[in-house]
């Protein structure tokens, strides 16, 4: 940043490369102390903005833990099953999504509200407002595939310990995990999976149907599990 007006000690303008500028303590300009909100300063992707949102808030926590999970290389080696996903660049601008925050945000007694992306759009690796809904943690708990807890066999299914059957099960809705039965091919306890596992995302989306917005219990009601998740 440069100095491009000096009126005193205690009000001086500075200009950032990108054109912004603002008015500063000259003690802050010579320390590097002046904010500079256009500072990609976040994951190295994401920057504060300028506006009226401020950081103590549940939306830059949730701002911060959607870049974090899709730019954070410490975090990607842990969790792998965010790899490629990717926050929209209007996201990347927090006022952006404080603002669609406050718009959007909404709790249910006792839950905890999860920013989802999954849920509208099943396989989406995009952030967006189109894409992205709130909610309670009990509904993502339910639809998640735990990829790296499966093993080599389609999810829901895994081969007996006698190695000649293959077993069929599922959480219901209540978490509590529920045998399906042994079958003899690997498709047909999927098939049992899959039926259980539907009626069971939809008992949730009608337990919730008055408290999530109509796209999400949309979306749910529709869910499709299927052979490759």
């Amino acid at each position: 940043m440069t100095i491009t007006k000096y009126n005193s000690a205690i009000d001086v303008e500075a200009t950032f490369e990108n054109g912004y500028s603002t008015n500063c303590y000259y003690f802050d300009f010579k320390r590097g102390k002046v904010f500079n909100p256009f500072e990609k300063a976040t994951y190295g992707i994401g920057y504060f903005g300028d506006g009226k949102y401020i950081a103590d808030s549940r939306a830059y926590i949730q701002w911060t833990g959607m870049l974090k999970r899709c730019y954070s290389e410490k975090y990607l080696q842990k969790y792998p099953s965010y790899k490629d996903c990717k926050v929209c660049d209007e996201w990347l601008n927090y006022q952006n999504f404080a603002e669609w925050h406050e718009n959007n945000y909404y709790e249910i007694n006792n839950c905890n509200m999860q920013l989802d992306k999954d849920i509208l759009q099943k396989g989406n690796k995009i952030y967006s407002p189109d894409t992205c809904v709130y909610l309670p943690e009990e509904i993502n708990y339910i639809v998640l595939s735990r990829n790296s807890k499966r093993g080599k066999y389609p999810i829901g299914v895994y081969l007996h310990s006698d190695k000649t059957k293959f077993v069929a099960q599922s959480h219901d809705i209540n978490k509590k995990m529920i045998y399906l039965g042994r079958y003899d091919t690997i498709n047909e306890a999927f098939q049992v999976y899959k039926k259980y596992k539907e009626k069971v995302i939809k008992q949730v989306a009608d337990k919730y149907c008055d408290l999530i917005p109509k796209k999400a219990y949309i979306a749910l009601y529709n869910y499709n599990v299927e052979i490759t998740d």
